[in-house]
């Protein structure tokens, strides 16, 4: 059997995930976890997100830009199955309201209903509620017992 590379696995299990689990810090430090869509790029290593500013990750953002986070790309089916999942650490920012219409299509390629919370127009103009979040990823760490048996987790550097 070929082990397969870590990479292109990584890639593929961010790029089928669903759903992140995002880390953020409080103003006391304390970390708080919320669950977001997201949209992904390579080379650079990006994610993105869209949350309404007023939400509490947002306002830690705004305050502290470091996040961690989690992405599981497999159905759950029963106690004991191999585990495979992606963690990663990044700084995130929230995104200008203008001049970012490659990282909108990418979002809303992947999830067309949200194309009206994120229209550039709306955007612009004030009207929409949402924002569009990126996160800069600076480490990876691919824990996948069906791919890498004996070593499941692996670190992979950042593109």
């Amino acid at each position: 059997m070929v082990t397969p590379n870590a990479r292109t696995v990584l890639e593929e299990q961010v790029t089928t995930g669903k759903v992140m689990q995002l880390a953020t810090l409080d103003d006391d430090g304390s970390p708080y976890v919320c669950n977001v869509w997201f949209a992904s790029a390579f080379t650079p290593d990006r994610l993105w997100f869209i949350s309404r500013p007023t939400r509490f990750h947002c306002a830690n953002i705004r305050n502290d830009e470091r996040v961690a986070g989690a992405i599981l790309a497999i159905e759950l089916d029963a106690l004991g199955q191999p585990v495979q999942g992606v963690s990663f650490k990044g700084t995130a920012r929230e995104l200008p309201t203008t001049g970012i219409n490659d990282q909108i299509h990418r979002y809303v390629t992947r999830w067309p209903k949200a194309g009206n919370a994120i229209d550039p127009a709306r955007l612009a103009s004030g009207e929409a509620h949402h924002r569009v979040y990126e996160i800069a990823v600076t480490d990876w760490v691919l824990y996948d017992e069906a791919n890498f048996g004996r070593t499941p987790r692996q670190e992979v550097p950042r593109a």
